[in-house]
């Protein structure tokens, strides 16, 4: 926050400010997803998707009071960017130097921007690409799979894949940057960073001019971050794809690898790891001195913590 306080995003609770080991809830929204400080106790928040009356929409919470300003998942159903399934599942939000909101929805594959009387339309669709299935077959076992689950064994080579955006950061060129987890099958090392110019509507990336990747090779990236010299931090869930993680709920743990922080130019696209080994990590935050925070065990209830790395 920009008086230094950390704030997380809490599912379960809502916003709460974290002061040493103590937090403070400064704001009651279940199931929020995304929020950015942007002034004194003013935070934008997202909150998931789903079917909860506070599902799906965006917020500004100001000295502690929560406001709706729009129905993401309303957006998604009505407009549908990138042409898709309607699905929607809003994940994190960016304030632009204008004072408007950027969304990404990562189950609508779009990024969004929102002014503060809910005026809403669309930055950009993210595209699909050819992802392959042998990681996921891997994890499963294949071709000794448990039975009830041989038969993903016989699944082609190669599926679609949908980009998945988690995550937006406006960099200090003005322009939107996006994470893409990349969802199913679980590919590793095809995740992608996307820059956006600013000013952007309308734009199918992986077409349009205005798109660009200018970090890739990643695999589940689920945060983006500038640090204070423009290093743009990406952090992926797991090396083994957020497939790894989850699987561990469906019966087959022990698959995780641990996530990694990268440090990367934006310029020339060139990473080095900062951080290997995290536990199931969703979030990382850079304050004005360059330290860095990452929200760690964060799927599992009553272990999520927030970590300082080197």
């Amino acid at each position: 926050a920009p008086d230094g306080s950390l704030l997380v995003a809490d599912a379960g609770a809502g916003v709460v400010e974290l002061h040493h080991d103590t937090g403070t809830l400064v704001a009651a929204l279940p199931g929020v997803a995304g929020i950015v400080p942007v002034g004194q106790e003013v935070i934008w928040a997202v909150t998931g998707g789903g079917e909860g009356e506070t599902s799906g929409k965006l917020f500004l919470i100001t000295h502690g009071k929560t406001r709706l300003i729009a129905d993401i998942s309303g957006f998604e159903a009505e407009v549908n960017p990138d042409g898709g399934i309607i699905d929607s599942n809003p994940y994190a939000v960016e304030q632009t130097p204008g004072g408007k909101a950027l969304v990404v929805d990562a189950g609508g594959n779009s990024l969004l921007m929102v002014d503060r009387k809910g005026k809403m339309d669309w930055v950009a669709t993210f595209p699909s690409q050819l992802a392959s299935t042998a990681n996921f077959k891997n994890l499963l076992g294949c071709p000794d799979a448990p039975p009830e689950i041989a038969f993903y064994c016989d699944l082609p080579e190669a599926l679609p894949a949908e980009a998945v955006p988690t995550s937006v950061v406006v960099g200090p060129d003005g322009a939107y940057y996006v994470g893409e987890l990349t969802g199913f099958p679980g590919a590793v090392g095809i995740s992608r960073v996307w820059r956006i110019e600013p000013g952007t509507l309308h734009a199918e990336c992986g077409i349009s001019p205005a798109c660009s990747v200018v970090a890739s090779g990643f695999t589940s990236v689920v945060d983006l971050t500038f640090g204070p010299d423009g290093t743009l931090y990406v952090l992926e869930m797991d090396e083994a794809s957020f497939m790894a993680v989850e699987l561990a709920f469906f019966g087959l743990p022990g698959l995780a690898q641990g996530g990694t922080l990268n440090a990367c130019s934006p310029v020339s696209g060139s990473c080095s790891e900062v951080a290997t080994d995290l536990d199931i990590p969703l979030a990382v935050a850079v304050d004005q001195h360059g330290m860095i925070f990452a929200a760690v065990q964060a799927l599992i209830p009553g272990m999520a913590q927030v970590v300082t790395l080197p």
